[in-house]
């Protein structure tokens, strides 16, 4: 009887790992279970879906479970996994659609349950209207909403990733949007500085950002109709809810599963968790992060894709590991890229750093090609040494592409001078003979 490699969630991570497993082992019987209605889906195009820029939610949609099936892979969808008894190696698993529950036994597991929206207790927080947005039937039920019901006033709490892309969809409704965010600035894990660009843009559109103002109370009778929040009532037709995200790891507590630190699975650099037959992938697991050398809790697509094929091919018995990642990340808000990748200026002190920054603004090309912007610059160093800690950028063209540049020193180790060396292209329609990142690592290396 051959091997049988169970799956649990089918995102990115998830069908990652069990379509590497396939390639590696065509031996082992593989099985998926996804508690949706899809897998292999592009999260990350959401928001441009809920716009109106794609038109279908199939757009997003990678593989379908027929394609999986066709390459030997079973994948069963609207079935949630509701326990694991790691002793046994078994699952216990719903049927979604027929109510049915059964025994599924396993040689081999791997756990890529994901993240989950936090849901703090405030009350309201479950009337008609509110929205998180995780799987696709969440961006097809706030689409068909905006349609349907064709909101006047909208709220958007959380002003991190999924907040500021979800403000310039609702716009796009003429939906009249505001933003409360119980911190001083947008996007957290961005340097104040920084983030005043985003919130400068969305002011620019007509949205209003409210800052240091804490979510009390959702009102209404059968659906959401205010918010309360920071002593201020805001009218709302529909609330976007998006105050992050944690890892769902109740099967892997079940599993009796070591957490690291952050609170996500612990695992090696091979994917694999303290248990010798489970491993886990995906925003459930901590990543190494390269600067700092601690786990880190960085939920994006990118990492999960490649924790998910290193999870695939050990699983079915190959050999791959995953470095860990430096946390680079980009965001567009109307018509402004934002990227970052490594330690923020407040990261790199909270971790012990002696850091310092600087910030420089050059033209994103040649100064007298019709269209020239500017871009805005921002390197982290530990003092001293001059080692490279992070970068972050805003602009209107070439921010994503640049911050890579700055992702690809830190992998390296790279001091702010080496990176001042590099041999950058140069075209006066697409970059300055100076380009923003060399002019900015010159002037950290003075």
């Amino acid at each position: 009887m051959s091997e049988r490699i169970v799956v649990v969630g089918g995102g990115a991570a998830g069908m990652s790992a069990a379509a590497k497993a396939r390639r590696v082992n065509s031996d082992v019987e593989i099985v998926v279970y996804e508690k949706s209605g899809y897998v292999s889906y592009g999260a990350c195009g959401f928001p441009y879906f809920i716009k109106g820029d794609i038109p279908r939610i199939d757009n997003l949609i990678v593989r379908t479970p027929e394609a999986f099936a066709r390459q030997g892979i079973q994948v069963f969808t609207r079935h949630e996994v509701l326990e694991v008894d790691a002793d046994a190696g078994t699952l216990r698993v719903r049927d979604l659609r027929s109510g049915e529950e059964f025994s599924q036994s396993w040689d081999k597991l791997v756990l890529t349950t994901g993240g989950q929206p936090s849901r703090p207790p405030i009350p309201g927080l479950d009337l008609a209207g509110i929205f998180t947005l995780r799987v696709p039937e969440d961006a097809l039920a706030i689409r068909r909403w905006l349609v349907e019901e064709q909101p006047r006033h909208g709220v958007i709490v959380g002003g991190g990733y999924i907040g500021v892309e979800m403000a310039e969809a609702l716009v796009a409704h003429g939906v009249q949007t505001t933003l409360v965010e119980m911190l001083p600035q947008l996007l957290p894990n961005m340097d104040a500085d920084v983030a005043a660009h985003v919130l400068d843009v969305l002011v620019r559109h007509d949205v209003d950002v409210r800052l240091e103002h804490r979510v009390e109370a959702f009102e209404g009778a059968d659906r959401v109709r205010a918010v309360v929040a920071g002593g201020t009532t805001f009218p709302a037709d529909i609330v976007i809810f998006s105050v992050g995200v944690r890892p769902a790891t109740t099967l892997a507590v079940q599993a009796d599963l070591e957490l690291g630190p952050t609170g996500a699975v612990a695992v090696d650099d091979h994917q694999r968790t303290s248990h010798p037959a489970i491993w886990a992938a995906g925003d459930v697991a901590e990543v190494h992060h390269l600067v700092t050398g601690k786990p880190a809790y960085i939920p994006l697509g990118t990492t999960a894709n490649k924790q998910g094929r290193v999870a695939g091919t050990n699983v079915a018995g190959g050999e791959a590991t995953f470095k860990g990642v430096v946390g680079t990340a980009a965001v567009k808000v109307f018509e402004l890229e934002v990227a970052r990748t490594g330690l923020s200026e407040r990261e790199a002190r909270e971790h012990g750093f002696d850091a310092e920054s600087v910030t420089i603004e050059a033209s994103d090309r040649a100064h007298y090609m019709p269209g020239h912007a500017p871009l805005h610059v921002k390197l982290v160093f530990e003092r001293g040494s001059k080692r490279l800690l992070g970068g972050q950028m805003v602009g209107v063209t070439g921010v994503a592409k640049r911050v890579d540049v700055v992702a690809a020193a830190l992998h390296a180790g790279w001091t702010t001078e080496e990176l001042a060396a590099l041999d950058l292209s140069y075209h006066p329609a697409v970059a300055p003979v100076w380009d923003p990142v060399l002019v900015a690592a010159n002037v950290a290396s003075r």
